[in-house]
């Protein structure tokens, strides 16, 4: 009888504070690398803005790890900065055939020559990053200078699936590529860690213009422009890595996914030995790294599991590492309304956080970034830009990205949790890492419209937290809380990330 009065008051107990998580520092798993956004069409305005306090705001925003006198954070501390090499659109102007607001300027004049004071909004918010401690930078493009296109445009108009990128100008591209890494390390200080040559080469997408600069290109096509650079960056002695390729859908690196067997099976084209036109295995600078978008790939929320379930098995399969590199809020995005117009809210700011939630603990990704750092009125930015007055605003979704990139570092190994109940994508999910310092980090999502009792451990150990909390209530942006020992309430509609004291 005691017994059984036993077990009920226990039954009793854990009901009362909740269901029990617990870190299983056993079984570590992915490292994470790096959390970032792109600097795409917005910071060759915002980098000009005479109001430097301006500028600084939305820099801090992104960059900053210091907080004020409270404890508060001022900024997310963004640890990737993705640089867009232009590839000349704006020197065309509206013979362009690309929206004004999404053509960009290149260092390259067409008398061969370079002219480095191109691109002086997007170089001043390289240096912002670097002088707020933002550890890696990465150069993409989305097109070849306009110089060497097939159809002398930044833009696929009027042109099939391959790169449009003339035969004889391989080199010249390569050149230019490996100028543009030392120019800016030579002229501006600014070291560039990786470089991505090509940008959503794949699938139904085909860079059809009016819209912005971008090329589809062939696996092998990426994969010989991958091993020229590599090539080149090994002559001129530089150590920047190069990074492939940017899938706009990860369905295309599975398989045959809107487009033919030469643009599909993207891991297995450039990490399988049997596939020797495109095979990357063997390439220096190279990493053993696939980087892919995960646009169109979030809805249903079952198909958003289990899709990112089958790219880790395929990943493991060729021991490949996994970046997701990209996303915005699209058209399919239907339980917020898509993309069109801008949301400051939690609505918008929960719906990525799940996503980013499954991309690390699904598809084990070891870096994350967001699309645009900053947008106007489309789901596309971190922070809402007003241009014409010089002003930019914060979001829940830029605090609710900072709820992981502003504590989770470079270095920090994401580690197991085990509960006794099935994770639920519009209840609780909850994902822990210990960082290199040996700090441990809990981020817990509450995606219902209830209050939650949660009740979390790592191990057998008994750590004390400190919450910081982001969600709709006024003031709570990476709020911090007063510290717990693993027993709290999580509010509804809200991201709670616990940081071990």
């Amino acid at each position: 009888m005691k017994t059984l009065l036993l077990s009920l008051l226990l039954l009793s107990t854990t009901v009362a504070l909740g269901q029990s998580y617990v870190v299983d520092t056993e079984h570590p798993e992915q490292t994470i690398d790096h959390f970032g956004a792109s600097d795409a069409w917005s910071m060759w305005n915002i980098g000009l803005w005479p109001e430097e306090d301006a500028q600084k705001q939305i820099a801090d925003w992104l960059f900053s790890t210091e907080c004020d006198e409270s404890g508060q954070p001022l900024g997310i501390g963004l640890s990737l900065w993705r640089f867009n090499l232009g590839a000349g659109s704006s020197e065309q102007g509206d013979s362009s055939y690309i929206n004004r607001g999404t053509r960009t300027e290149c260092f390259l004049k067409a008398d061969g020559t370079y002219d480095w004071s191109k691109q002086a909004g997007q170089v001043r918010f390289l240096k912002l990053a670097k002088e707020r401690g933002v550890p890696y930078l990465l150069a993409f493009l989305n097109s070849p200078p306009v110089h060497f296109t097939a159809n002398g445009l930044a833009t696929n108009t009027g042109r099939g699936g391959t790169l449009n990128l003339r035969p004889e100008c391989y080199e010249p591209f390569v050149q230019f590529m490996a100028e543009s890494v030392s120019g800016l390390e030579r002229e501006h200080g600014i070291h560039i860690d990786y470089l991505s040559p090509v940008n959503e080469p794949d699938g139904s997408w085909n860079w059809q213009g009016p819209k912005q600069e971008g090329s589809p290109a062939t696996n092998r096509e990426i994969a010989r422009v991958a091993r020229l650079v590599s090539q080149a960056f090994t002559e001129r002695g530089l150590q920047t890595q190069i990074v492939v390729d940017e899938s706009s859908d990860l369905r295309c690196l599975l398989g045959i996914h809107d487009t033919s067997w030469e643009r599909g099976n993207g891991i297995a084209s450039f990490w399988s030995a049997d596939s020797t036109a495109s095979y990357l295995g063997n390439t220096p600078l190279v990493p053993r790294l696939m980087l892919g978008h995960s646009y169109w790939t979030n809805t249903p929320v079952t198909f958003m599991k289990k899709i990112r379930l089958q790219l880790r098995e395929e990943l493991k399969k060729f021991g490949v590492g996994f970046w997701q590199s990209e996303i915005c809020i699209m058209s399919n995005d239907k339980e917020i309304g898509g993309g069109q117009r801008y949301d400051f809210t939690m609505k918008t700011a929960l719906y990525v956080a799940r996503v980013i939630h499954h991309d690390l603990c699904y598809a084990n990704a070891k870096s994350w970034s967001w699309w645009r750092a900053c947008g106007a009125d489309y789901k596309d930015g971190l922070i809402r830009v007003y241009d014409r007055e010089h002003q930019g605003r914060d979001s829940r979704l830029l605090w609710a990205l900072g709820n992981y990139s502003r504590f989770i570092r470079p270095g920090a190994v994401r580690y197991n949790i085990t509960s006794g109940q099935e994770e639920d994508p519009f209840g609780l999910m909850v994902s822990a890492f210990q960082n290199k310092d040996g700090s441990w980090v809990v981020v817990a999502l509450n995606y219902s419209q209830e209050e939650k009792s949660f009740v979390f451990s790592v191990g057998k150990h008994k750590n004390k937290w400190q919450p910081y909390r982001t969600s709709d209530v006024e003031g709570e942006t990476l709020k911090p809380l007063a510290p717990c020992k693993g027993s709290t309430k999580l509010p509804p509609r809200s991201i709670t990330t616990f940081v071990s004291l």
